[in-house]
């Protein structure tokens, strides 16, 4: 790492905080946006506010991470129930799923940050997030949310290195997606299904799996664990355990992926 070059990353991410006079920071409570938010919160103090989406498709584990993580650092949060799933064009699953949610999100946080006296808004995307099919960028682009991050040319190992030097817990923390990404573009997405899902990473976060996936396909669970955890994962007293906990959510079928897991794997053509 070319220290000299993070450095100048860094200090133009601060000089660009500091052309705002208040900033609100769209927080899922993940490694980019806990970052964007402690340096805002570092530059412009009390001026800054962070809000939280909240709703079927994001894991209950991730708000209260957020919660505490605003709560400690001493930022005005706010918590906001987003409306995605009364959307048909949404639930529908297509592959402007992201785009529509995003557009709806947004538009919802100008209002609240409008009442607030806030014109700006930021989110936390990087540049690695322009190398994968990410048609929320294109929404929040639309809607003039801007990406510091981005503009400082921060990558997501940059963000991870710079968040563990600022003592930040969130440094080391697997990359979340909303629960929406575990199902098949095509495939109707319902609440049970969220339920589901969620309960079966919960059951796999629970046994030590850190970064992991389950994928649905229908009744069929195609769970996606790093290869450095294929021993474990099919260890006799772990996949007992993964297998008759799967069952008791509601899976007929559990299977492990041999290629491991791989962040988008769901928006491969």
């Amino acid at each position: 790492m070319n220290r000299l070059k993070l450095n100048n990353k860094k200090n133009r991410l601060e000089l660009t905080l500091k052309n705002f006079d208040s900033l609100m920071v769209a927080f899922s409570g993940g490694v980019d946006s806990a970052f964007l938010l402690a340096m805002a919160h570092e530059v412009l103090g009390r001026k800054v506010a962070a809000i939280t989406a909240t709703s079927d498709i994001r894991p209950a584990k991730e708000r209260e991470a957020a919660i505490d993580f605003a709560k400690k650092l001493g930022v005005k949060h706010i918590l906001l129930e987003s409306k995605e799933m009364s959307y048909p064009d949404f639930v529908a699953n297509n592959k402007d799923r992201c785009y529509i949610c995003k557009k709806t999100l947004f538009k919802d946080i100008f209002a609240i940050a409008s009442e607030m006296g806030i014109k700006n808004i930021v989110h936390g995307a990087n540049t690695d997030d322009l190398k994968d099919f990410r048609p929320g960028l294109k929404a929040a682009h639309e809607l003039g949310v801007i990406a510091p991050l981005i503009d400082a040319k921060l990558t997501k190992d940059d963000i991870r290195l710079l968040s563990k030097e600022m003592h930040l817990t969130e440094w080391n923390k697997p990359a979340m997606s909303c629960l929406a990404t575990r199902i098949p573009y095509g495939t109707p997405i319902t609440r049970q299904a969220l339920e589901m899902v969620e309960q079966a990473e919960d059951v796999l976060f629970g046994l030590g799996f850190i970064a992991c996936r389950v994928r649905m396909h229908g009744n069929i669970a195609r769970i996606e664990v790093t290869q450095k955890d294929f021993a474990k994962i099919l260890d006799n007293r772990i996949r007992k355990i993964v297998i008759s906990k799967f069952r008791t959510i509601g899976f007929s079928h559990i299977a492990v992926d041999l290629e491991g897991y791989i962040q988008g794997s769901m928006n491969r053509p």
